[in-house]
């Protein structure tokens, strides 16, 4: 096919869609009006921690030091907090309202290993209140904030987490053994200290219970690792070119926030850092996330709303949020919406991203319990290499195990709708190119509630394996070219319908080009396709009917 009727094609695709989206009338923008985030604004008077008796000596604890000079500033109208060139070790730094705490390019901020300087308090930890220790750096109830610079924040997240036997080498499994704590029952996992071994032990230890007061988890007050950076229910807050790395748990925790950018800064986890994630973006509004590199020890640029009945009566959607020119490098998943997501996210915009070696490219993960509702997501121009599992990846069963067709034959249970049923649907995604990854495309809702109105366009994909789509409808790809060697089949099907497939090349001769399975499966249409390559084109099984299939030749 000529380039003129390619374009031809996808243009009409995309007046398609737009008309679509119209239809639907709940969408507030679009790529050609995208939301927008007010920064911060700050005086220029300059507040030098060295004034307040800060010593860059590495040894000196300049805790007070900086929180004076924060508290300083901002009682005096504002301004910028200045850490200069040198290693400034320092307890908890708490933020206050119109103070920009601007890191020197040759300055490390070192938060202590003492973990005593972090006290018990009430927060928020995967979706749900929780009791934790202090974040090295907070800021609650603010407005006009920013963290900016070029230096480097430092966590000291090795001597607050575990460590797994097989995510190290044996020789660093041995000097970690020599280095203290204690070892699991079973020998496979290190805890840092006799305190987090306890906590492990505890079912929801961290969960927030009303009759006991923080004096009661004191004795496994280590499992509580903290998130280096957790910002809550503040607006215009600006992180920029600022350096997060070595976090004891989640690296950047943004939490009902309004107006948030983040804009050029860059986030170092060890692969195999515990719930090492590199942003968490959660319940706010009115966010850019730009020109920014993530290193990831689980998800790298994630979207999350409270989890469960606690997210659902919170109700704070997160809404309104363009990413663009970012880099993920190792993570679970480069962009992420979940699983936490029971409060909702609408009107989110990616485009122009890298993800490089990431576990999942585009990851979209949520179970039965959670509820709320995932919708009008907008990506394109995404370009991945070396990803580990797969590149497009839909998956509402996250942590939960699905029965296979084999398993139930054919048979499949399904459960009534109520509040805690998670719904993803009104995915825009194009201009796709993926070079490596174990599946290419893997789409799985829920028999109760499917996977609805997914738009793949303009997509190519060099992967093991194709395309699998389960308990899904009203999914439609258009112009996607997949080079896949696994002798299974191309694309597998499982009780879906309305699926819309046009203009699929296979750069390879499959053994199979289509399996269609279960009887809940149908109305699939194959248009502008050439199946020739493949040895064999079809197979129907579990209940499907031949009628499902219309390959339009």
């Amino acid at each position: 096919m000529n380039i003129n009727k390619k374009i031809l094609l996808s243009s009409l695709a995309i007046v398609l869609s737009r008309q679509i989206m119209a239809q639907t009338g709940s969408e507030k923008y679009s790529w050609e009006n995208l939301p927008r985030a007010e920064q911060p604004l700050f005086k220029t008077d300059t507040f030098n921690i060295i004034k307040y008796g800060a010593k860059a000596d590495g040894a000196t604890l300049n805790t007070e030091s900086i929180n004076n000079a924060i508290t300083d500033c901002s009682n005096k109208g504002g301004g910028v907090v200045l850490i200069p060139q040198g290693l400034w070790l320092t307890g908890p730094v708490v933020l206050k309202s119109n103070v920009n705490l601007h890191i020197d390019r040759a300055a490390l901020l070192q938060f202590t290993d003492d973990k005593s300087q972090y006290k018990l308090m009430q927060g928020n930890y995967e979706g749900h209140k929780a009791i934790r220790n202090q974040s090295p750096i907070s800021g609650t109830d603010l407005t006009n904030i920013a963290i900016t610079g070029e230096g480097v924040i430092d966590g000291h997240g090795e001597v607050w987490r575990a460590m797994g036997r097989d995510r190290i080498t044996e020789q660093e499994w041995k000097e970690l053994l020599a280095s203290g704590g204690e070892l699991s029952n079973d020998g496979r996992t290190w805890y840092p200290s006799a305190s987090y071994a306890k906590g492990a032990k505890i079912p929801n230890a961290g969960y927030v219970d009303p009759e006991k007061s923080l004096k009661n988890y004191e004795a496994i007050k280590d499992y509580f690792r903290p998130n280096l950076v957790v910002i809550n229910n503040c607006k215009k807050v600006l992180l920029q070119g600022v350096t997060f790395q070595n976090s004891p748990a989640w690296c950047l925790h943004m939490l009902l926030c309004d107006d948030l950018t983040l804009e050029g800064v860059r986030i170092r986890n060890l692969p195999n850092a515990q719930n090492g994630d590199g942003m968490d973006i959660e319940s706010c509004s009115h966010v850019l996330v730009e020109n920014s590199t993530v290193d990831a020890g689980d998800d790298g640029i994630c979207i999350k709303s409270g989890k469960d009945e606690e997210g659902r009566k919170v109700g704070k959607a997160s809404q309104y949020i363009v990413i663009r020119n970012n880099i993920v490098y190792k993570a679970h998943g480069g962009f992420v919406i979940g699983s936490e997501m029971s409060g909702g996210a609408h009107d989110i915009f990616v485009s122009d991203c890298t993800f490089i070696g990431t576990d999942n490219g585009l990851r979209f993960k949520t179970v039965r319990g959670r509820g709320g509702i995932v919708e009008n997501i907008f990506i394109r121009n995404i370009t991945m290499r070396d990803i580990v599992h797969d590149a497009i990846l839909f998956d509402m069963y996250y942590f939960a195990k699905a029965p296979t067709l084999a398993q139930t034959n054919g048979k499949v249970d399904i459960p009534a709708v109520d509040e805690g049923t998670p719904q993803f649907r009104k995915f825009y995604i194009s201009n796709i190119v993926c070079n490596g990854a174990e599946r290419a495309v893997f789409i799985r809702g829920l028999p109760e509630m499917s996977i609805k109105d997914i738009y793949l366009e303009n997509v190519f994909i060099k992967a093991k394996a194709g395309v699998n789509i389960m308990e899904a409808q009203n999914i439609n790809l258009n112009n996607i070219t997949l080079e896949c060697n696994n002798p299974g089949p191309l694309i597998n099907i499982e009780n879906s319908n309305h699926i819309t497939f046009n203009q699929i090349v296979t750069q390879n001769s499959p053994g199979l080009f289509f399996s269609i399975n279960g009887d809940r499966s149908g109305q699939i249409s194959v248009q502008h396709t050439s199946i020739s390559a493949a040895k064999n084109v079809t197979e129907f099984k579990y209940g499907a009917d031949k009628s499902a299939l219309t390959i339009d030749k």
